[in-house]
């Protein structure tokens, strides 16, 4: 037995163990179970997964958090210093004295009021299986029609387990009425070593829109995977944007579809790595109504032996007449053993559409700091200019002040851990 079938047969074990405990439709988790036994973990031969191997994870051993009620003063305090109402999980499970929802708003959590609205398909992605069938709890998020709904803070915090690695796979739901607005700010911060596995699955209505922030700084020897689903009705729109900078491995998959006429979803990020870690942002845009518009800029920042992965496909339906699709992505390497794997990937059947996609990979033009040097910058300095320059323009979609402010705090902090 291989070590991807090694790791498969332990989740199945887990699952075999909590499934009288777990909430939710038992027929809906055996599927998911039955889907993950016969594909396993997604291996090289899997082409989405061909530029990241889950065979780290797969020698792992996890085991279920033991503490619920954790102290996580630390971790609290490394959340963002942002004025909104938090939804807060210690461990993938949910701290209703920590949390509070936004005026209008309706908070609600999974272990409460299972879930699955069922864009998300277990019998197509092994990890939606693996969360499908180990779900314990997770945000349920429903913004009424009309309702403008503020900010809200999503926080997950893992808590160190000396010895012992723990998994968490939670099962968040967002939908938005029609008309309605959220801003929604995702943050996921630990110590220790554990595997975070959420899955979410959001809904927007007709004139909809949701911005979604998500800063993802997990602990060094962690395991961060997480797969979302999100459909997008007329005129509505996804405006998302994602900062990778902790974890061992990460893999942040979005599946966008724009589902009615005049959609549009913005899918902005950037990865900031180091050492050895690895991190991979694939998505898939689906565009199945005409009219509608999707905007992907996607930045990486590599130094050490560090490996970024960028797979973008945008899919066009016949249906979908005046689709117009843009998709970039854009490496800086500052280390000659980081890397950078791209996959591009454009599938269109309507004949009046505007679609392009491109890629660049380089370093810091030597010319440059010499420039700001001769002008008695330090070198450190300096360098740290021309990234935060290369950034700018992905850090520049995100138009919420505050979240603005947080991303900026934190590529500071990263990039003051590289210069040390």
């Amino acid at each position: 037995m291989n070590a991807l079938a090694a790791g498969s047969q332990g989740f199945l074990a887990r699952f075999e163990g909590l499934r009288d405990r777990l909430p939710g439709d038992p027929a809906l988790r055996a599927a998911a179970a039955a889907a993950f036994r016969a594909n396993g973990l997604p291996g090289p031969r899997d082409e989405a997964w061909k530029y990241t191997s889950l065979r780290p994870l797969a020698e792992a051993s996890f085991h279920e958090p033991l503490v619920p009620l954790a102290d996580c003063a630390a971790l609290l305090a490394r959340l963002p210093a942002i004025e909104a109402p938090r939804a807060v999980f210690v461990d993938g499970r949910f701290r209703a004295d920590l949390s509070a929802a936004p005026p209008g708003v309706v908070l609600d959590h999974f272990a409460a009021s299972p879930d699955f609205p069922g864009l998300a398909r277990p019998q197509r992605d092994s990890l939606v299986a693996l969360n499908t069938m180990l779900a314990e709890d997770g945000a349920i998020v429903t913004v009424p029609a009309g309702v403008d709904g503020g900010t809200l803070m999503l926080a997950s915090l893992a808590t160190d387990t000396p010895g012992r690695a723990v998994a968490f796979h939670p099962r968040h739901v967002i939908r938005l009425g029609a008309g309605a607005r959220l801003t929604l700010i995702e943050v996921s911060v630990g110590e220790g070593s554990y595997l975070h596995n959420p899955v979410t699955e959001i809904l927007i209505a007709e004139d909809a829109v949701l911005t979604h922030v998500r800063l993802q700084d997990e602990a060094a020897r962690s395991f961060h995977l997480a797969t979302l689903y999100a459909e997008i009705a007329a005129r509505g729109t996804y405006d998302s944007f994602s900062l990778t900078l902790g974890a061992r491995m990460a893999r942040s998959e979005v599946h966008a579809r724009l589902a009615g006429p005049g959609a549009a979803t913005h899918l902005n990020a950037a990865q900031l790595l180091s050492g050895v870690q690895h991190a991979d942002f694939t998505t898939v845009v689906r565009h199945d109504a005409p009219g509608c518009a999707s905007r992907q800029t996607v930045k990486n920042v590599l130094a050490g032996r560090s490996r970024g992965v960028f797979q973008g496909r945008i899919e066009v339906a016949r249906i979908a007449q005046k689709t117009d699709g843009y998709q970039m992505n854009q490496a800086l390497l500052l280390s000659p053993d980081a890397e950078i794997d791209c996959k591009p990937e454009l599938e269109i059947f309507a004949d009046d559409v505007k679609c392009s996609h491109g890629a660049t990979v380089g370093e810091l033009d030597p010319a440059q700091i010499f420039y700001l040097r001769s002008r008695g910058v330090p070198e450190a300095q300096a360098r740290a200019m021309l990234v935060r320059a290369f950034l700018e323009s992905a850090l520049d979609a995100v138009s919420h002040v505050q979240a603005r402010a947080a991303l900026d705090h934190a590529v500071t902090l990263w990039w003051e851990r590289q210069a040390a």
